[in-house]
């Protein structure tokens, strides 16, 4: 009996439930993958991947990271730095990077751990859901505390973040609840610019109103409202999602390779390393949509001009041809062996990526303390239905004592 052709549909249940079983197919059968029906290109093998990540002159981010976003021709929802192609993407990548230097992420482990410590406390019962009650909160009141956001307005923002990426299985398009949550979100964004711009603090908006760029001419501008807080909605839509599903899925995997937390107990030197191989191994970042803008040519073949390509860094991450036993979760790998995508590549890598690793790894530290030994509740875990990002919105856990 022969195997039915594969098809990629990422908005599919199949998809959602296990998408690393989808890409293990498009590896081996189609990875030059084209959909007849949604005239698009996926890559799943990380020579390819990693190549078109670094090839921005072929594929171009101007028209958006998703699917309906590439499609559409009334062109992106916000000025945004994930939508920009060089040199506006150079000029913007170089202001922005002065808020995710080496000093400035780590001035902001005292607040971490402030974090850490306050949802940790705050659970109070050996059995208790470990995205609910910790990494859901944590890492979005980091990031929207760094951008300047009022405490009582944090949560909401993870609430309006998991709102926008939400799909229906088989829906490409946002439901009109995930457009209004953008909306929202941009709203009361472009309001705390102008409250920045009254009366600036100590705080990365107030900072961005503050700066310059090389504007067409070559003469330095400021940046608009508009641009200000389009990085804004960026900033918590990213800074929250990484860390929430990185951590989330984590508990997951080591409830499934205990051997491997327990080495974590034994040599707490092991956790940056664990944290790298939880992005290699299932990582919350799926792929990231391209459009080519001149034909590109690729190791696996050649993809033509005006087509929207599935560039799946998380597929690239479980690829055989780069990484020894990919299929298999070990803490201990060498990591020399291939580029990690689980942040991305090239010029559109991720901005926050240090701190990223950072609130994961003083996560684990803390976690490895407030449940050595515990067991997951199999049957309550709930998957997320995510444009591009794969975890869990529910992990169930009794603490063993």
């Amino acid at each position: 009996m022969t195997k039915p052709k594969v098809v990629f549909d990422p908005f599919s249940e199949e998809f959602f439930d296990d998408p690393a079983a989808v890409f293990r197919r498009l590896r081996e059968e189609a990875p030059l993958y084209y959909d007849d029906e949604g005239d698009y290109y996926v890559l799943t093998r990380h020579d390819d991947v990693a190549a078109a990540f670094k090839d921005h002159e072929s594929f171009s981010s101007a028209r958006g990271c998703d699917l309906a976003m590439v499609r559409s021709e009334e062109g992106v929802p916000q000025k945004s730095i994930i939508f920009m192609d060089p040199p506006d993407h150079r000029h913007m990548r170089s202001l922005l990077n002065k808020a995710f230097t080496p000093r400035a992420v780590q001035a902001q482990r005292e607040s971490i751990v402030e974090v850490i410590e306050k949802y940790l406390g705050a659970i109070k019962s050996d059995e208790f859901d470990l995205v609910q009650d910790f990494s859901g909160p944590f890492p979005v009141e980091v990031i929207a505390r760094m951008a300047g956001v009022p405490e009582e307005y944090r949560q909401q923002i993870r609430h309006w973040i998991d709102t926008s990426l939400y799909r229906e299985p088989g829906h490409v398009e946002q439901s009109e609840e995930a457009m209004q949550a953008n909306i929202d979100s941009g709203i009361y964004y472009y309001n705390l610019v102008q409250e920045r711009r009254v009366a600036p603090q100590d705080d990365m908006i107030s900072r961005l109103i503050a700066a310059e760029i090389p504007g067409e001419e070559g003469q330095m501008r400021r940046l608009d409202d508009i641009e200000i807080t389009g990085f804004a909605v960026l900033l918590g839509g990213a800074g929250a999602e990484t860390v929430t599903k990185l951590l989330g899925t984590a508990a997951v995997i080591f409830g499934h390779h205990p051997e491997q937390w327990q080495m974590l107990q034994d040599d707490r030197d092991k956790i940056p390393a664990a944290v790298e191989e939880l992005l290699r191994y299932e990582g919350p970042v799926q792929y990231n949509v391209r459009y080519t803008i001149k034909e590109a040519n690729l190791p696996s073949g050649i993809i033509p001009p005006n087509k929207p390509v599935f560039v799946c860094g998380a597929a690239g991450n479980r690829d055989p041809e780069a990484f020894t036993d990919a299929d298999t979760f070990d803490i201990d790998r060498d990591r020399t062996e291939a580029q990690n995508l689980g942040l991305g590549y090239g010029i559109h890598s991720c901005l926050g990526a240090a701190l990223a690793r950072m609130e994961s790894t003083i996560a684990l530290e803390y976690l490895l303390d407030f449940m050595p030994r515990y067991e997951i509740d199999w049957d309550g875990l709930k998957r997320v239905h995510m444009q591009n990002v794969a975890g869990y919105s529910n992990v169930p856990v009794k603490v063993l004592r």
